[in-house]
């Protein structure tokens, strides 16, 4: 039984930064489809509803575009539901800026509405933000994120994600104190 299976994690958002925009694109339907199918029931074994995945930055806005059309998937398990949200924006600046853009005219910009906007339809902003990259840099897709999310990176290339990567950075996750800036009684 894995650690968080009676921890109780409290996940309800991952999500997963990793490969650019032109790795994303050179992946098959297949490979897609399959990826998003073991992720999805990876994080819905571990309770999450929501699964978002994101390049870690790039500047080829096109292939990026053409890698995600289409690609929203909803993963049943038997132990839960998980949606699989593909946002292929690079730069974390240009999705805020979207997301801002996004708040209907008459309505007062806030964190709420922000956050509701950059992360549609996901209703939760993600508590667990899985990085393939170095750990010395932060991903250029990521802005908002870092504010309340656990960030778990990984060595490993993109290419090979699979769903061990998943329990891996939910095992961490597990174990961390989330006192969202708060102190640790002493």
């Amino acid at each position: 039984m894995r650690e968080w299976d009676t921890m109780g994690t409290s996940l309800d958002h991952v999500m997963i930064v990793g490969g650019t925009p032109s790795e994303w694109e050179s992946a098959t339907p297949e490979r897609w489809g399959d990826l998003v199918e073991r992720l999805g029931r990876a994080v819905a074994e571990a309770g999450g509803r929501w699964l978002t995945l994101r390049p870690y930055g790039g500047a080829d806005w096109a292939a990026a575009d053409r890698a995600r059309r289409g690609r929203r998937w909803s993963v049943a398990t038997a132990g839960g539901r998980c949606v699989v949200i593909v946002d292929s924006t690079p730069d974390g600046r240009a999705g805020f800026a979207g997301a801002v853009q996004a708040v209907p005219g008459r309505k007062e910009i806030d964190e709420k509405c922000v956050a509701e906007a950059l992360y549609a339809p996901a209703d939760a902003e993600p508590d667990l933000i899985l990085i393939f990259g170095p750990h010395e840099h932060l991903p250029p897709s990521l802005v908002w994120e870092l504010a309340y999310g656990e960030l778990v990176y990984s060595d490993r290339p993109f290419a090979v994600l699979d769903e061990g990567d998943v329990h891996i950075a939910i095992d961490a996750y597990a174990t961390r104190d989330r006192r969202f800036g708060g102190l640790s009684p002493t």
